[in-house]
């Protein structure tokens, strides 16, 4: 469960980028963070993943209070968390599979339980027969598939992507909305922020969405 109240976060400069946001997502939810750019998007999935504190208020990830975690106690929180960027931030100088166990082999997780769970992640989103290419062979719908397949490989509670359809096509743009969707079937808790919801979405997906708007900061 995720939890804001009278959530603020001002930068330096006295840059207010989020006024007092409140809300709740449960376990298992389906939300969409949408605004135009510069509503505050990317900074409400920091706050979420607590990569940022907030300057006010209180956020509660499962019952945690993130602003009065220690330090030490952050890493923690964030393996409850798989992250996918606009950009991928994938390493180049690795080869598919080098790129998916990463995260495993921080989390000190090696050897085969490891090699299982980089196949299972990449046999899910279609590249177990691309282990070994290097990313920069691939399009830029299986690069985003490759970054779904690390965030997803530690077995995140909570997974996030910041504007991942944002540089694709139509169809990569469908393809990887259904990659997160059967995630979110699995009891896996998705929060996607993008510019606007998606249209045309089955019944079945329309019907669960949640849309958390912003607007200059601000929910509405």
């Amino acid at each position: 469960m995720i939890k804001f109240d009278q959530v603020s976060k001002r930068y330096p400069g006295n840059y207010e980028t989020l006024k007092r946001i409140s809300f709740e997502i449960e376990q298992g939810d389906l939300v969409f963070v949408t605004g135009a750019s510069g509503a505050g998007k990317s900074t409400l999935l920091k706050l979420i993943a607590g990569l940022e504190r907030p300057t006010s208020g209180t956020v509660l990830i499962n019952n945690q209070n993130v602003s009065q975690l220690k330090a030490a106690a952050i890493p923690y929180l964030r393996r409850q968390f798989g992250l996918i960027f606009q950009d991928h931030k994938l390493l180049y100088d690795r080869n598919c599979y080098e790129n998916v166990v990463l995260p495993l082999n921080i989390n000190g997780i090696i050897g085969e339980d490891a090699a299982k769970r980089v196949r299972a992640a990449l046999d899910k989103v279609g590249l177990l027969d691309k282990e070994k290419a290097m990313p920069i062979t691939l399009s830029g719908g299986e690069q985003q598939r490759l970054a779904i397949a690390r965030a997803v490989v530690s077995r995140p509670a909570f997974l996030i992507a910041d504007e991942p359809t944002g540089n694709l096509d139509e169809n990569y743009a469908a393809e990887i909305l259904e990659f997160l969707y059967a995630f979110q079937q699995v009891g896996v808790t998705v929060i996607i922020a993008s510019h606007e919801a998606p249209k045309h979405l089955p019944p079945e997906i329309a019907s669960s969405i949640k849309v958390l708007h912003l607007q200059h900061g601000e929910l509405v």
